[in-house]
C-alpha cells in the first residue's frame, strides 16, 4: 500500500521537527517545507535515522514570497498526488517593520497570507480524510483587524511586534473557521492548534524588558515537543479527525465564543485576502 503524503511547513524549526518526527513514525511520506535548506537537510538526516522512514523530502519555501509559495504548490500539483495532511506550522514575530516584495508586512505574509495561499492552491489535491492544521496562538484573543493596515503595516500606528503577531494569529484562526465551513462537504477537516508558550526561535531578546518577560514566563514555557503535541493530535488522532473548525489546546477542543465564530470581519478578511493572492491562484 502506498504511503499517504504530508506537508509540514517550518519543519526545520523546533515544533516542526517534532511534528515531522511523529508523522514520519506514523508511516507517512513527508515533505519538509523549510526556509533554511541546510538546517532542513540536517534535520532530515536526524529524523530518517530516528524514525527509520526514508520517505522524507526537504523542499524550499519562503512564506514571505508569494511567488515562491505558488511555485512550491505548483510543484506538488504537477505531481498530482493525494495530500492527506497539511500542517501550517511556520511562523515569525518580526522585530521591526519589514515589507516584502509583494508589498505585505512580513509577519502578516509569513503567518497568514503565505499559509492561506499555500492551502488554497493545494485544496485540489485534498479530499475525504484530508486534514489541515493551522498553528495559532492564545494571543489571537488580543488581535484586531484593521484593513488595509493589517496587510500593509501589520496594524494601525507604529510598529509593535506583539500586537502585530496577535493580529496574524487572529486572522489564521478566522481562516480556520471560514475554510472549515467551505470544505466540509468534501470531507476535509480544518482545525487550529494553540501550542501554548513554547521555547522556539520566535522568542528573541531585543527589547530591554525581554529578560524580565523571560523570567516571568519561564515556568510556563513548554518544550517544542510539548508545544507540538496538540498539532500532532489533530493530524493523527482518529477522534480529532471527526471534528472541524475548532480551536484546540492541550489536545482538547476549546469552545470558541460567538465573537469569533461570527466575527464581523470574517468574510471581509477572506475576500480581501483573495484579492492579494489572486495573481497566484
Amino acid at each position: 500500500m502506498e504511503k499517504k503524503l504530508a506537508v509540514i511547513t517550518g519543519a526545520d524549526g523546533g515544533m516542526g521537527t517534532e511534528i515531522t518526527r511523529a508523522v514520519a513514525r506514523a508511516g507517512y511520506r513527508v515533505i519538509m517545507a523549510c526556509y533554511n535548506l541546510q538546517k532542513g537537510e540536517e534535520k532530515r538526516a536526524m529524523l530518517v535515522a530516528d524514525t527509520k522512514n526514508e520517505d522524507i523530502e526537504v523542499w524550499p519555501i519562503d512564506l514571505a514570497s508569494l511567488s515562491m509559495v505558488a511555485a512550491f504548490a505548483n510543484r506538488l500539483l504537477e505531481r498530482g498526488e493525494h495530500l492527506t495532511l497539511l500542517m501550517n506550522n511556520a511562523g515569525t514575530m518580526e522585530t521591526g517593520l519589514h515589507i516584502t516584495k509583494d508589498g505585505l508586512e512580513r509577519t502578516a505574509s509569513v503567518n497568514y497570507v503565505g499559509p492561506y495561499l499555500l492551502t488554497r492552491k493545494l485544496l485540489p489535491l485534498m479530499g475525504e480524510g484530508s486534514r489541515v492544521v493551522n498553528m495559532v496562538s492564545c494571543t489571537y484573543a488580543i488581535g484586531r483587524l484593521d484593513f488595509p493596515d493589517f496587510f500593509l503595516r501589520g496594524r494601525k500606528g507604529s510598529f509593535w511586534r506583539i500586537p502585530i503577531y496577535s493580529n496574524t494569529k487572529l486572522a489564521l484562526t478566522l481562516f480556520t473557521i471560514g475554510l472549515a465551513r467551505r470544505v466540509k462537504e468534501r470531507g476535509i477537516v480544518v482545525n487550529a492548534a494553540d501550542p501554548g508558550i513554547v521555547s522556539t526561535d520566535i522568542i528573541t531578546m531585543h527589547q530591554w524588558f525581554d529578560p524580565l518577560t523571560d523570567i516571568f514566563f519561564r515556568p510556563f514555557i513548554r518544550t517544542p515537543r510539548q508545544g507540538a503535541a496538540t498539532a500532532i493530535h489533530l493530524l493523527l488522532d482518529e477522534e480529532a479527525g471527526m471534528r472541524t473548525g475548532t480551536l484546540n489546546v492541550s489536545c482538547h477542543p476549546k469552545l470558541l465564543s460567538e465573537k469569533y465564530l461570527h466575527h464581523p470581519k470574517l468574510d471581509e478578511l477572506w475576500q480581501l485576502t483573495e484579492r492579494y493572492v489572486e495573481a497566484w491562484l
